[in-house]
Formats: structure tokens, sequence, C-alpha cells
């Protein structure tokens, strides 16, 4: 078995594909998977990847042969790892099938769920247990052993535990895997069980693998390394049944900052891991989720844009340019003049208002959040022309659009787009209404000569009450490089009048800033 050594490094297996698909609602396609695969090992450096459940059906073969074909060409096929059980060597045959080198063995960790789930004795279970790692060997294959409900059988009999871990260390299997599988323990009760078995089996290479049910993943799995435990689980975005499981992103800034070891992950990829899962599994972060979070490198009190400005007092090690992301500055009812100053030079305005000005401004952004209307960068120059009572003449308008909808057939639109007096018109087809306007919308733009930043996220607020006559209000966040975003809204009864609003909003701030 691999040593126990107090690494420097703790080894990370991501299990976003195996673990993470056990979030109701979320299911990845093969090419999803690989696609996945592909981020994680390759630009954010995880150690190792559990991709698979065996046996599960015909396309989750495909998946893994996929990924293991890829995976072959650029070495990395030891890296991918596949939950198999003890049947007799039947998915043995199944991860042989599938090209896959490394099985993850599901024992069981307890007596309470052997005799419950199994109807055997845990020692009658162990037995079997050891005749399918005797065939895997054989067959060629890695084992590391997970023991399921680990956490529950050290609280009801630590003998028990003690005595399935001492036979399985006189195998070849390479890992051992502690799950809390119902993320029953405090970061105390952790810290004291892996230290028993740190201590109790030193030469061991123990993994800890947690769930999220009290929201104490992260803090479990930071006493788990304290007591020696090698590698930790992880998913992208926390993922996960129930509550899920330990967020990535948390876990290897948390490891960095806040312990004498180190992750080998690649910090800046976190976001686009993050963004990518949230795209693909259509599961989406609240904003402010730590590390990955839409809004945790966005102040919103005044004092605190103030006290930035004079002198960085309110930054802490997270910065967001080490996750490749840049601070924002909350325009609303808590907003001060820092913050406007901030968000004016942002946009390349003059922040250098007159006093009187500033303040007029000011009060009308508190004026706005007070009535809960979502106030952005791209607001200011509406804002700062309705002050000086000098209406802003956009150069680029979205003079006409004309929509086509049709049961069983894509929506055509066809827009007329005037810029700096010209005009132009350009239809195209889409895969929804927004999607065929912003096709023809490209068409007319590149016309001009022009182009449009990448959308990254698209949101649609109703207040409730289901009226279908109700105000929409569209917010719509797009990529302006270097880790700088833009976010413009609309508002309208209409959803699609409101999106482009948005978005003709976006146009008049970027155009010539691309």
């Amino acid at each position: 078995m691999l040593k126990n050594a107090k690494h420097d490094c703790i080894e990370i297996l991501d299990t976003t594909l195996r673990d993470g698909e056990q979030t109701p609602g979320v299911a990845f396609t093969p090419a999803e998977k690989l696609e996945i695969a592909r981020l994680l090992l390759l630009h954010v450096k995880v150690d190792r990847l559990e991709v698979a459940s065996a046996r599960v059906s015909e396309g989750e073969q495909e998946a893994v042969r996929n990924m293991m074909k890829w995976a072959e060409h650029r070495e990395l096929v030891p890296q991918l790892e596949i939950l198999g059980f003890v049947d007799g060597g039947r998915s043995i045959q199944w991860i042989r099938d599938a090209g896959g080198r490394v099985l993850n063995l599901l024992l069981k960790g307890s007596e309470r769920h052997c005799r419950g789930q199994l109807k055997k004795s845990l020692s009658r279970h162990c037995d079997e247990a050891l005749h399918d790692i005797e065939l895997a060997e054989k067959s060629g294959l890695e084992v590391n052993v997970y023991l399921e409900d680990w956490s529950g059988g050290v609280q009801e009999n630590f003998g028990a535990v003690h005595a399935l871990v001492s036979a399985l260390v006189q195998t070849s299997v390479r890992r051992i895997m502690l799950a809390d599988t119902l993320g029953l323990l405090s970061p105390e009760e952790t810290g004291r069980y892996t230290d028993w078995m740190t201590t109790s089996f030193p030469e061991v290479h123990f993994d800890f693998h947690c769930h999220n049910d009290y929201g104490l993943a992260l803090a479990n799995s930071l006493a788990a390394v304290r007591s020696g435990i090698a590698g930790i689980h992880t998913t992208v975005n926390g993922l996960g049944e129930r509550a899920g499981n330990l967020p990535l992103a948390q876990f290897a800034v948390a490891i960095n900052d806040l312990t004498d070891r180190k992750v080998r992950i690649a910090e800046k990829e976190l976001q686009r891991a993050s963004e990518m899962v949230q795209s693909i599994s259509g599961k989406r972060l609240p904003g402010n989720a730590p590390i990955v979070g839409r809004d945790v490198y966005t102040q919103t009190c005044g004092v605190h844009a103030d006290g930035d400005r004079k002198g960085a007092l309110y930054v802490n090690r997270l910065l967001p340019e080490r996750f490749g992301r840049v601070r924002d500055y909350a325009l609303g009812k808590l907003a001060g003049k820092a913050s406007v100053d901030q968000n004016l030079k942002e946009l390349d305005l003059p922040d250098d208002l007159d006093p009187e000005v500033r303040q007029r401004v000011l009060l009308e952004i508190v004026r706005l959040g007070d009535k809960k209307k979502a106030v952005t960068a791209a607001d200011l120059p509406f804002i700062l022309a309705g002050v000086l009572h000098t209406p802003l003449q956009p150069r680029i308008k979205v003079s006409g659009m004309e929509m086509t909808a049709k049961l069983h057939a894509l929506p055509k639109a066809t827009v007329e787009l005037e810029f700096d007096g010209a005009k132009v018109k350009a239809s195209a087809a889409g895969d929804g209404s927004y999607d065929a306007f912003v096709k023809a919308l490209r068409k007319c733009l590149r016309q001009f000569q022009l182009s449009m930043p990448k959308l990254l996220d698209y949101q649609v607020r109703i207040p409730p009450g289901g009226r279908t006559d109700a105000i929409v209000e569209t917010t719509i966040t797009w990529a302006l490089g270097g880790g700088r975003t833009l976010i413009t809204a609309g508002v309208d009864s209409d959803q699609l009048a409101a999106a482009i609003q948005s978005t003709e909003k976006m146009l008049n701030l970027t155009i010539g800033k691309e």
C-alpha cells in the first residue's frame, strides 16, 4: 500500500462526474463528461477523477470509453477511476471492457449498513470483497477501497472497522477511502476518528470523502488533513446527493491559505470550471458562494468602497485577480460617493464630477435602490445624463425588430440596426427568440465592422403572482476580457423587449472598446 507520509501536497480526487451526478436533475452526456474531464485534468490540474459508476448503463460505459481513449494518448488513464461493487467480478469486467484501469471498490464500512442492506455480517462481506480484490489484481486493475458509512461504523464499533482495515492492508489495495456518507460528523469528531485511523495504520494512504449535510464539509476536511489524511474528495460547485459534497474551489483555496499543506490546483482555472459545470448541469450557484460566486468580489457598502480607495482597507488574501476576476463596487441604496467614482472610472467616464453633481447622481441611485430597482454601472451614463439634463444620444440603436415564431419551427428574427445614422438589416433563425435576435444582430454589426462581447449569464426576474402581463427585468452579464464583466439590465412587460434593451445598453457602452 502507498505510505501515508505527511505530504506537503494533499491529493484531490474530484468526483463531479460520479457523485455529482447524484444531484437531483443532473445527468451528463458522454460528450459533456469528456469536456469536464479535459478541463479538470489539463487546466485545473486535479490529481484524480472519479468518472463513473460501473454497470449503470450503456451510455455510461460509452462515456467511460471516450474518456479512456482521450486519456490514453496523454498518459492520463491511471488518473481516471471508476466506482465498482462487490459483485463477484461483474464490475471488474465492466471496467475492463470500458478501458479503465482503476477500480474504486465500494465496501460497507459499518455493521449497521452491512446487516441492514446486505443481510450479511461485516466479516462475511469483507471475505467477499477480498475475493473481488484478488480478481481485480489478476485482471490488471489497481484497486482503491471505499468504506461506505465509515463514520457511522467508527461511532458504533471501532473494533469492527479496525478489523476490516487490518484485512485490507494485507492486500494490494492502494488507498482506503473513509466516507462520511451521511454527513454525520462534526470537525471535532472528524479529527478524532481520522486520527485513530492514521495512528493505527501509519503506512496506509487514507482519503476522506464527506457530505455537506450540516454545512461542515470544508471544516471536516480541514480537520481530516490535520490528522494526516493524504487525499480529499471534492466536486465542482459542491454537487452531490442531498446537500452535496465538498466544493473543490473552497477546499483548494482554504488548504493553500489556512494550513501548512498545499494542493496542485491551478486557482485561476477554478472560475472556468465552476461556470462550465453550472452551464452543463443547470444548477446555478448562489451569488455569495465562496471563491466562485457572482457577488464575492463585489463591495456593496459605500464605506468599504471609500476604504478601498484610500488604502485597500477592506481587502483580504482572496484577491479577485488571483482567480481571474476583478473587484466591483455595487450601486444601490447603500452606495456612497466612492462607489460612484469607482464605477465612473471603470467606464472611462470622468470621476472628477462637481460635488453637487456627484451628490445628485448618488441621490438618484439611492432613490432607485429604495424602489428595489437594479442599478448597474451600465446605468450610470443615463443617470448622469438625466441629472445634467443632457439627454444621452446613443450611437447605436435597434430601430426595428420583427420576430416570427411557429410551432415545431425555429424562431426567425429580422433586425434593423442604426449606427451613427446609417441603417442595416439582417435576418437569422435561432434556438429561441433571443438567440435568433442575437444572431441577426451579429450579422448587422459585421456590416459595420463591429462585434459584441460574449454573453456570460442571462437572468430573468418576474415578480411573484403569476400575472402574464407582469413587468420583467432581464439582466445580462457580458465578458469584456481581462476578467472584467459588464452587467446590463432592461425592464419591460415583454421578456424579449427587456433583453433587447439590456443588449442595446451594452452596445452603446462597448462600441469602440472591443
